[in-house]
């Protein structure tokens, strides 16, 4: 009996502590149509709901970001990990799991499984500088080529803020990509994105948004319009 109350205020203690340094994080964003760099995902014809949960300690982050159509043809539920080594440089593992379209269930992970395993390194560029640059590779998972063997798909994009609301951005699939829908280098997501905030009391505002983009590889356009609550 003893040695479980020792144990049970040595959890209490470490939940105590931990808890002073965390942070945890939640929220949402409505959006009239889901694109994912210039990529169409659910055919442009129904708004998503995207939530997301994170919990921060440190410069380590965990996390799940969500999205699932108003027709429910389409439900998302991705898990990230972030390590930042600076306010400007962080690098992430994201599990992406599209669960319409997994049979063996969210949790295969063997042989033929849906999931995609990405690997993130981002910068984000200073106030007097605001580029910011980052390189995406999908090592691992359901992204293969015709041959069998893994695309490890990957996207590159830059960013620009304009105006402290407005930035510009330019990405590509840098190889030949299934993800991307690709055959070698191909700018898939080019656009602007402007946001700003609605008064509704003196004091709540809502932050809502705009995405005005084209992905020419596939010679598509498309705009988003985006709440985030």
């Amino acid at each position: 009996m003893k040695k479980i109350k020792v144990l049970a205020i040595c959890a209490i203690a470490v939940l105590s502590v931990t808890s002073a340094k965390a942070q945890f994080s939640t929220g949402a964003d409505i959006v009239s149509s889901y694109v994912w760099r210039g990529i169409d995902q659910a055919g442009g014809i129904t708004p998503n709901i995207q939530p997301y949960a994170s919990f921060t300690a440190g410069k380590f982050t965990i996390g799940s970001w969500a999205s699932s159509s108003f027709v429910g043809n389409l439900k998302e539920v991705d898990l990230y990990a972030t390590y930042a080594f600076s306010s400007s440089l962080a690098l992430t593992v994201t599990d992406y799991n599209w669960t319409f379209a997994n049979p063996k269930g969210y949790f295969s992970y063997g042989k033929g499984t849906d999931h995609l395993f990405e690997g993130t390194l981002a910068y984000t560029g200073a106030e007097t500088f605001p580029l910011s640059a980052s390189v995406n590779v999908i090592f691992a998972g359901a992204d293969t080529l015709a041959t069998g063997k893994n695309a490890f798909s990957t996207y590159g994009e830059l960013s620009y803020m304009v105006s402290p609301n407005a930035k510009v951005f330019l990405g590509a699939s840098l190889l030949e990509s299934p993800v991307y829908a690709t055959t070698g280098f191909g700018i898939t997501n080019v656009g602007i994105k402007v946001s700003k905030s609605i008064a509704i009391t003196d004091k709540f505002s809502l932050p809502v948004y705009g995405i005005v983009g084209a992905n020419p590889y596939a010679g598509k356009v498309f705009f988003v319009a985006g709440i985030t609550l």
